[in-house]
């Protein structure tokens, strides 16, 4: 089981990488823009893209889901106490990766 100590320490330690209030929970992002958030303390929602999060929650279905936000495909939601922390990893980079402006 990750804990919250293990994700802020994952996210941050990608470059550029801060932490930030999100409407009452934590939000990492980077160049300004959010790539992952934490909403609980079991929960971890990625923002990639529609083909990453479809992905995720294919190859890992008992750890990954789809999340919407209303009717729109907003990002994969891991449950943090089934996940492994190098999945956690490359979904963070992932999502990070989508996230950084081109020109930095």
């Amino acid at each position: 089981m990750l804990s919250e100590t293990d994700v802020r320490r994952l996210a941050l330690a990608l470059p550029a990488a801060v932490e930030l209030a999100h409407h009452g929970s934590a939000s990492f992002r980077v160049d300004g823009r959010i790539f992952a958030t934490l909403p609980g303390t079991e929960r971890l929602r990625v923002m990639l893209d529609e083909a990453g999060i479809r992905s995720a929650a294919t190859a890992w279905p008992g750890v990954c889901q789809e999340f919407y936000w209303g009717k729109r495909l907003a990002c994969i939601e891991v449950d943090l106490s089934a996940a492994e922390e190098s999945l956690v990893r490359e979904l963070l980079t992932d999502a990070w990766e989508g996230k950084r402006r081109p020109d930095r």
